[in-house]
């Protein structure tokens, strides 16, 4: 029963947590300009965060080069870039990564 009660209390908490921003910052005249703000620099920076993580370990030396890993990179910034859509960006360059090290690599 313990453990029950745990679950649905930190179930509660996250969907709280998820939906509450949506209520309160529904209305764009009443939006604070921080939030306005987070909401244009947070998908870029999370897209460049992924993008350094995928680079951090690349072996230039090894047999790859480092290419497939770059060229994804590359994929996913245009994406971005041209569509602002991180969904799209994030998908088609996995997919495009994942292709090219098991066809081509």
């Amino acid at each position: 029963m313990h453990a029950l009660l745990l679950i649905l209390a930190m179930s509660a908490g996250t969907v709280l947590l998820r939906f509450l921003p949506f209520r309160l910052f529904r209305d764009p005249e009443r939006r604070p300009a921080v939030i306005t703000y987070l909401g244009h620099v947070l998908p870029p920076a999370a897209i460049g965060m992924l993008c350094v993580y995928c680079v951090r370990n690349i072996d230039l030396a090894g047999h790859s080069h480092g290419i497939p890993e770059i060229a994804a990179c590359l994929l996913v910034a245009a994406l971005q870039w041209k569509w602002h859509n991180a969904l799209l960006s994030i998908l088609a360059g996995t997919a495009f990564y994942m292709g090219i090290i098991q066809r081509i690599f």
